[in-house]
């Protein structure tokens, strides 16, 4: 875990790194009330043995006991595709509620059919709130807004929050880029367009991001700014131009692995981080379609 302090009326955010999945969550804090807002927690999931545990969410947890906040919010930035969501849970420990942009109801459509479930409501009901493009969100006296971030995914959001912006998988740190935008309804022009609204946010503002593949063995990162991105990141700058973004996008997408717990994560994250119900024995089971992607290791 990382804090970072800012000025009077900004949060403080404090950032906890996970090295199996390379993801961060957040506690976002307003000092002047003590609220804050959890984005993107993480369950913790071993696909080797089947098991499933809450270290994760519970150091948060502690983290928040200890400096005494009050949780307003639980949010997510998109369903993810490289681990599952701690929200339920920590929405059952905390009593806050969750949210998410209310285009998850286009994922959850696309992969109740993959996942043969007729009966499953997609409709976003799994959340307490929907947020669309432009709504206003507050976490104790700081009051922010949403924007819609689509590209990486069809339902991807920034939370921009004070001078901090969550911009989820958009946006990497500069050494390693932008996010890959080839899955289900993924889009590169999408991609390029929500970076651009990001990038046209005050050059001070702060960015975090959802991943941190520590390129070159280098030590986890996750905050840089505006201008740091636009300056540095290798895969915007110089004179780089939407055409030749998306099509280093799109062939670099083509040389990228499926993401290994892509089929586990999806049928978890679609339901607001809950957990399939138990069996009559007692167990709970995922549910994988074979043959369902291109990508084989052999192919």
């Amino acid at each position: 875990m990382q804090n970072f302090r800012c000025s009077s009326g900004q949060p403080d955010v404090a950032g906890f790194y996970d090295p199996l999945s390379s993801s961060i969550q957040y506690v976002v804090t307003d000092t002047r009330t003590l609220k804050c807002a959890i984005i993107d927690p993480v369950l913790d999931f071993d696909e080797k043995s089947g098991s499933t545990a809450f270290h994760l969410a519970d150091e948060i947890l502690a983290y928040i006991a200890e400096q005494g906040l009050e949780v307003e919010w639980i949010l997510d930035t998109h369903p993810h595709a490289d681990h599952m969501s701690a929200a339920h849970y920590l929405k059952e420990k905390t009593g806050a509620p969750t949210g998410i942009g209310t285009y998850v109801k286009d994922v959850q459509a696309l992969w109740k059919d993959l996942y043969n479930w007729p009966v499953f409501p997609a409709d976003g009901r799994q959340w307490d709130h929907l947020f669309a493009d432009g709504d206003v969100v507050r976490v104790g006296s700081i009051q922010g807004r949403v924007l819609f971030s689509p590209g990486h995914t069809l339902a991807s959001v920034t939370y921009l929050l004070g001078d901090a912006a969550f911009v989820h998988d958009t946006l990497f740190q500069p050494d390693s880029g932008t996010a890959r935008a080839d899955f289900p309804g993924g889009d590169a022009r999408q991609l390029w367009q929500s970076i651009q609204e990001i990038l046209a946010l005050p050059d001070e503002t702060r960015l975090f991001t959802g991943h941190d593949y520590r390129p070159g063995g280098r030590e986890a990162r996750w905050e840089s700014t505006v201008r740091e991105q636009r300056e540095t990141n290798k895969h915007l700058m110089g004179d780089q131009t939407e055409d030749g973004y998306i099509a280093m996008r799109n062939e670099r997408d083509k040389e990228l692995p499926m993401p290994k717990l892509l089929l586990h994560a999806l049928q978890v994250n679609i339901r607001g981080g809950e957990l399939p119900e138990p069996e009559d024995n007692g167990r709970r089971y995922l549910k994988i379609p074979l043959d369902a992607f291109d990508g084989a290791v052999w192919d």
